[in-house]
């Protein structure tokens, strides 16, 4: 991650892109209903769960895309963004693990490393520097995630289909996690860094 990576470039607040963003992160609480239906004695829903992850992700990609194409970069968006992407990762892990698709120290795994940035953030606020903003890494890393977790929605079966899912699903948790960690460990030496030059500097 990095403090800072793109400039604001207006203060409104109803652009196109926080729109997406803000639509976005409505289908959150969606998502997860539909993910947990089953565990509350409703049918099966995971093809409309899958379905509103999709469409988050075009919704992610077309938000930032659009942002930088129309000059509409904006303070909130900087915020809607990656709370949108924190929220999906944090229903998922609670409905995939609730079902018992996901194992629990993979979902403290990557719980614990949002913990970690939560108390940079607080570090950042006090030395007074904007909130981070998600660098090539961590985006990778989203992506990963972003990935694994409709494959291992999907693996929830049996047959060929969901074996498929199983092991390309996996693959892409692995890599997630991974990167997600790597990410979260530059950001920490990032705002140890700018902790000790504000020291030096006083």
């Amino acid at each position: 991650m990095e403090v800072q990576e793109t400039r604001v470039q207006t203060d409104r607040v109803l652009t196109i892109p926080n729109i997406l963003s803000m639509a976005r992160l409505a289908g959150v609480p969606v998502f997860l209903w539909l993910i947990l239906r089953p565990e509350f004695g409703g049918p099966k829903s995971d093809g409309w769960a899958l379905l509103v992850l999709m469409l988050s992700g075009v919704s992610d990609y077309l938000d930032g895309k659009l942002a930088r194409r129309w000059n509409q970069v904006s303070s909130l968006g900087r915020l809607l963004d990656p709370a949108a992407d924190r929220l999906y990762i944090l229903s998922t892990l609670v409905g995939l693990t609730w079902r018992g698709i996901l194992p629990l120290w993979l979902t403290l795994a990557l719980l614990s490393r949002d913990l970690v940035l939560l108390v940079m953030v607080g570090i950042l606020r006090r030395h007074g520097y904007p909130p981070p903003q998600v660098n090539f890494l961590g985006k990778a890393a989203t992506f990963n995630l972003m990935y694994a977790f409709p494959l291992l929605l999907l693996s929830d079966g049996t047959g060929w289909l969901p074996s498929l899912a199983a092991i390309f699903g996996w693959a892409f948790a692995g890599w997630g996690t991974t990167l997600y960690w790597w990410a979260g460990m530059l950001y920490v030496v990032q705002v140890r860094r700018l902790v000790r030059a504000d020291a030096v500097a006083d």
